[in-house]
């Protein structure tokens, strides 16, 4: 109960009421009310942001947001591992395999390099999140590139492979003739004296000498293009041409076991030593060109004889006398 005011009125010589305002009364009444609401507003907020309140949705959501959390973090992990795992696969791919075929190395900014032209991630714009969408999508993209870039490399890698395998194939790296089958090397290649003309000239093959009828080995794969008797001097020749630019001649032989197109492996029998054609003695004459230029066949023996041979041939085949042929 609120107190009662009193003031003592001199002109009447009593005491008087005092009556409050009407204006003053209405303000408190207002004041009142909306201090009540706002308190009242304070507290539900309060109250709504209190676990009290959840209801099973906004668990439910609560429960999604972390989840989405761990799958992003867990994510971001793999394409770190994944990112680490192509790099160290570059650099095999550069330095080591690369280089083992004399490759020119990719270039990192080639690997690396961006997409240009037009924008992209337009569409992820405008979001909550989407700088956190849009930095993900790039790292997946670039990882994308680097896969893709990395993927041809290794087709390269895998074709150069097999044509490595080609080439080391097809290289004459073996005597056409067996060292116990052979009686020695008769002349080597260079300038030697001519048997017919005594005139000094330059012999471009080397001469073993054998007994007739002695096997003679293609040195390398290819396919026979000459089983015949038409270059001049050569008598019986077999050609074989091994692609890479080699090419192995055999000359002067009895007879043939091969024909012109036929594809042939190393170690094959495809002849036997004779002495038809511009011939002394019996012997083979076998020349090895590439690229059209002669060759000397002592430096491609690596495959079929040890080092102590490929001596003792080396100092008779490098002995300036005089040819068979």
């Amino acid at each position: 109960m609120s107190k009662v005011k009193y003031y003592y009125d001199s002109e009447k010589l009593a005491y008087q009421k005092v009556q409050p305002k009407k204006r003053k009364q209405i303000g408190f009444i207002l004041l009142f009310i909306f201090s009540s609401a706002m308190f009242g507003l304070l507290g539900l907020i309060i109250l709504l942001n209190t676990s009290i309140f959840e209801t099973p949705r906004d668990k439910m959501q609560a429960r999604e947001i972390e989840n989405f959390k761990t799958n992003y973090a867990i994510l971001n992990r793999k394409i770190d591992l994944i990112e680490q795992v192509l790099n160290e696969l570059e650099v095999r791919d550069n330095y080591i395999y690369r280089s083992y075929f004399n490759t020119t190395p990719i270039p990192s900014e080639q690997r690396r390099s961006g997409f240009g032209g037009y924008n992209r991630y337009k569409d992820l714009e405008g979001f909550n999140n989407s700088e956190l969408v849009k930095s993900t999508t790039k790292k997946v993209d670039r990882i994308l590139k680097q896969t893709a870039i990395q993927s041809r490399s290794l087709d390269d890698i895998i074709n150069l492979a097999k044509g490595k395998e080609k080439l080391l194939a097809a290289i004459p790296a073996i005597q056409p003739i067996k060292t116990e089958d052979m009686t020695r090397v008769a002349s080597g290649f260079g300038y030697r004296t001519d048997p017919f003309t005594k005139i000094r000239k330059f012999h471009e093959g080397m001469d073993f000498s054998s007994k007739p009828g002695t096997p003679v080995y293609a040195t390398g794969d290819g396919e026979v293009i000459r089983a015949n008797n038409q270059l001049s001097g050569y008598g019986n020749l077999i050609e074989i041409k091994h692609g890479f630019g080699y090419l192995t001649r055999y000359a002067h032989l009895s007879k043939y076991n091969v024909k012109a197109g036929q594809k042939i492996k190393r170690g094959d029998l495809i002849g036997y030593v004779g002495n038809t054609g511009r011939s002394e003695a019996p012997h083979l004459h076998y020349e090895v060109h590439y690229n059209n230029e002669v060759m000397n066949p002592l430096n491609f023996y690596y495959g079929s004889i040890s080092a102590k041979e490929f001596e003792l041939l080396s100092q008779a085949a490098n002995h300036e006398n005089q040819s068979l042929d």
